[in-house]
């Protein structure tokens, strides 16, 4: 019998394949078809919470960041481009309670079937403090229950109401949105990633609950080092001011009083009175060190400085992280860096 031309260039042809090449091919047809699957395409609102997927996701995860490094979210806008990433996520995780006032015309226009996660869902939220001095106690926190079930309500539907309206795009709730500025609470947020990704790649789940796992490790130790750190100040010289008034978990968790001359969003200037009386009340409580922060306007702590003879210790770092080759260039980076200046600011007083 004669073999065809053809079978004989063939097998001639494979004889001059390298081993290497060989072996190469055949571990290949061994790899579990879920390995070789696209990556969950996320979206992240922010670049804290991309932060926080990829060290759960790791390389099964493609990460969108709609907030960039070094951006602002309290003033964000959306962008053409950011629909079309929400239309193609298979997960979009948000920050919550409210921060995040242009969320609602995003989905509508990108017509997402993503899933929608709140990160933020579980945490002790802070209540907001308004400039009409609306105040919250902690029996109101049955209302921050029912905002979170309303937002994954929300999810469900793909659209709808939640009261925000478009031109009110960035008005925040009854509750403080950075909750991320706290260790304890960054342990919330990545065990709520890691259920989302999950839930919607189950295959991949023993890899990112190892990841957590890991993560979850460093973040308990990080939330240590800061306490140990803070534990070395002065008990009468912890009070600080930043730009504005993002610091309450950290405050909370860690033993400092904040205070800022703008509320919890960036997007309304203070006005000459507030300026005047916080810095009244600076000179009361004999505040001990004043900072701005990387996203805001530095001249009215630079004005406050000036008037108070309290010398600016740096910038802090609060709603977005730093460029790659930033102080503050991951979430553990951000809150060691902050933790380090301020120790050293009041330290060197």
């Amino acid at each position: 019998m004669k073999i065809p031309f053809a079978s004989l260039a063939a097998t001639a042809a494979l004889a001059l394949v390298p081993a290497a090449a060989l072996a190469a091919t055949a571990a290949l047809a061994l790899v579990p078809a879920a390995a070789l699957a696209a990556p969950l395409n996320v979206v992240a609102s922010f670049t804290i919470l991309a932060d926080f997927a990829m060290a759960v996701g790791g390389e099964r995860v493609e990460v969108t960041t709609l907030v960039g490094r070094d951006s602002d979210i309290h003033v964000y806008e959306p962008r053409p481009a950011d629909a079309v990433a929400m239309a193609k996520a298979d997960v979009i995780l948000v920050n919550g309670l409210a921060l995040e006032g242009f969320l609602d015309r995003l989905i509508e226009v990108s017509e997402t079937h993503a899933v929608i996660v709140e990160a933020s869902a579980g945490v002790d939220a802070i209540a907001a403090q308004h400039d009409e001095t609306e105040e919250y106690d902690d029996a109101d926190h049955d209302l921050h229950d029912d905002a979170h079930d309303a937002e994954r309500d929300h999810a469900d539907e793909a659209a709808g109401d939640h009261g925000h309206e478009e031109a009110e795009g960035h008005v925040h709730g009854a509750y403080d949105p950075h909750a991320w500025l706290s260790a304890a609470n960054a342990v919330i947020y990545v065990s709520n990633i890691e259920a989302a990704f999950c839930a919607a790649d189950p295959e991949g789940c023993p890899v990112y609950e190892e990841n957590a796992l890991h993560y979850r490790a460093e973040l308990a130790a990080l939330d240590a080092d800061i306490r140990t750190l803070v534990a070395t100040l002065p008990e009468d010289g912890r009070t600080i001011i930043t730009s504005h008034d993002a610091f309450a978990y950290f405050g909370r968790d860690y033993g400092l009083s904040f205070l800022a001359p703008q509320g919890i969003s960036t997007e309304t200037e203070p006005s000459a009175a507030d300026v005047a009386a916080l810095i009244r009340q600076i000179r009361e409580d004999k505040a001990a060190a004043l900072f701005t922060e990387s996203i805001t306007d530095p001249r009215v702590v630079e004005q406050i400085g000036s008037e108070t003879g309290i010398a600016v210790g740096g910038a802090l770092y609060a709603g977005a992280l730093s460029l790659s080759e930033g102080p503050a260039a991951t979430y553990v980076e951000l809150m060691r860096h902050n933790a380090e200046t301020i120790a050293a600011a009041i330290a060197g007083k």
